[in-house]
C-alpha cells in the first residue's frame, strides 16, 4: 500500500491512504490520525489501512476521496524520532575522497558510515530549500530510505529486515561548503546537513514486486537538475551494505523506536556512464578526470527530481523541488 501525509493546522499533517496509481487518497482518520500513530500499533493499522488501499484501486467515489495534489502533502513523516542516514555505496565515497587525495579506508569498507542528522522538521516532496547562502555549496542527494518499526538492541542482520515497514525517496541536502570545518572538528556533521526532504509517498514493500528482495530495491533512481538528468544509477547495484545491515548497524548498542527512518546515503554505481545522484560525486569524476571540478552547486532558482519509475509508471511520487534564498523573519 501507499501512504502519504495531508497537510493541515498540525505539525504532523493527516494520514493518508493513496491510490496505486497515485491519483485519488482518502484521510485514514478512522484507522490513524497520523503515519506515527499507525506505526506506533502497526498490527492494529495495517489490515485497516490495507482495506482502505483496496477500495482506493477501484475507482471509489463519494465525499471521503479526492483528488491527490502533491504540493499539499508533508513529507509522509512530517517529523520523525530518529533520522539516521549512512553512506551505503562505496563509489560515492570512493570517488567524493579520491577527487581530494585520499583512500577509502578499510574500516569504511568493513561497516557502514553512518550519523544521526536532524529530524525534528522534513521538508514536504513540494517544498522549496531554503538557504542563506550559495556560498555554503547547495547539494542535492538522491537516496532511498526504509521506516521501522520496534527495532530491539543487538538485533543481527538475518533478523532486521524483518522490522522494514515502508520504503521511499530521499533528498538529503547537503552544504558542501560547511563540511571541511565541521568535519575538522571531529564531531561530524550538523551545520553541513541542512533539509531532508521525502517522496509523497511511502509504500510497502510489499507494493515493490520483485524489484524488492527483501534487502534492497532494485531498480534506477532518476534524477534531475534544472531537467537536465545528472543520473540514472541502480539503487540495487553495488549497494555495500543492504538494509538489513544498515539496521543492525544504528540498532547495535539503543533499540530503535518505530517510525525510526535510515537512508542509503547517495545512491552511486562503480559505472559513470548512470551517472550520479549528487553534485559532488559528478564534480569528483571531473577532478579525477581533468584536474578540476566545472559543474557548479546548485543555485538560487534552481530545481531538482528524484524518482524511480517502474514500466513508466512512478512508485512514490516525485521530489520535485526548487532552491531559494531563505529571508529569516522580521
Amino acid at each position: 500500500m501507499k501512504l502519504g501525509t495531508l497537510k493541515n493546522d498540525t505539525r504532523d499533517g493527516a494520514l493518508c491512504v493513496v491510490s496505486r496509481d497515485l491519483k485519488t487518497a482518502t484521510v485514514a482518520y478512522d484507522v490513524a490520525p497520523t503515519l506515527q500513530a499507525a506505526l506506533d500499533d502497526w498490527d492494529f493499522s495495517a489490515p485497516r489501512l490495507a482495506a482502505l488501499y483496496a477500495a482506493a484501486n477501484r475507482a471509489p467515489s463519494g465525499s471521503r476521496w479526492f483528488e491527490v495534489d502533491f504540493a499539499k502533502f508533508h513529507a509522509p513523516l512530517p517529523r520523525a524520532f530518529q533520522w539516521a542516514d549512512a553512506s551505503a555505496y562505496l563509489s560515492h565515497a570512493e570517488r567524493v575522497r579520491k577527487a581530494r587525495g585520499a583512500e577509502l579506508g578499510r574500516e569504511l569498507r568493513e561497516e557502514p558510515l553512518m550519523y544521526q542528522g536532524g529530524s525534528d522538521a522534513f521538508l514536504g516532496p513540494h517544498d522549496d530549500i531554503p538557504v542563506e547562502s550559495e556560498a555554503w555549496g547547495i547539494d542535492l542527494e538522491g537516496e532511498l530510505a526504509i521506516v521501522t518499526g520496534d527495532v530491539p538492541m543487538g538485533v543481527k542482520r538475518d533478523r532486521a529486515g524483518e522490522a522494514i515497514r515502508l520504503v521511499m525517496l530521499a533528498n538529503d541536502v547537503s552544504l558542501r561548503d560547511l563540511v571541511p570545518a565541521e568535519l575538522a572538528k571531529g564531531f561530524g556533521f550538523f551545520q553541513s546537513k541542512t533539509w531532508t526532504a521525502f517522496s509523497p509517498v511511502a509504500v510497502t514493500p510489499d507494493e515493490l514486486g520483485a524489484a524488492w528482495d527483501g534487502r534492497k530495491l532494485r531498480l534506477p533512481l532518476v534524477v534531475h537538475v534544472n531537467g537536465e538528468l545528472l543520473g540514472r544509477p541502480d539503487a540495487g547495484t553495488d549497494m555495500a551494505f543492504d538494509f538489513p545491515r544498515l539496521i543492525a548497524h544504528a540498532a547495535k548498542s539503543r533499540r530503535l523506536g518505530a517510525g525510526t527512518v535510515i537512508g542509503s546515503g547517495t545512491v552511486s554505481n562503480k559505472d559513470p556512464k548512470v551517472g550520479v545522484c549528487c553534485l559532488a560525486e559528478k564534480r569528483a569524476l571531473e577532478a579525477i578526470k581533468g584536474g578540476r571540478a566545472a559543474t557548479p552547486f546548485l543555485r538560487f532558482g534552481d530545481r531538482v527530481r528524484i524518482e524511480i519509475l517502474a514500466e513508466g509508471r512512478s512508485i512514490f511520487g516525485a521530489i520535485d523541488q526548487q532552491v531559494v534564498r531563505y529571508e529569516p523573519h522580521r
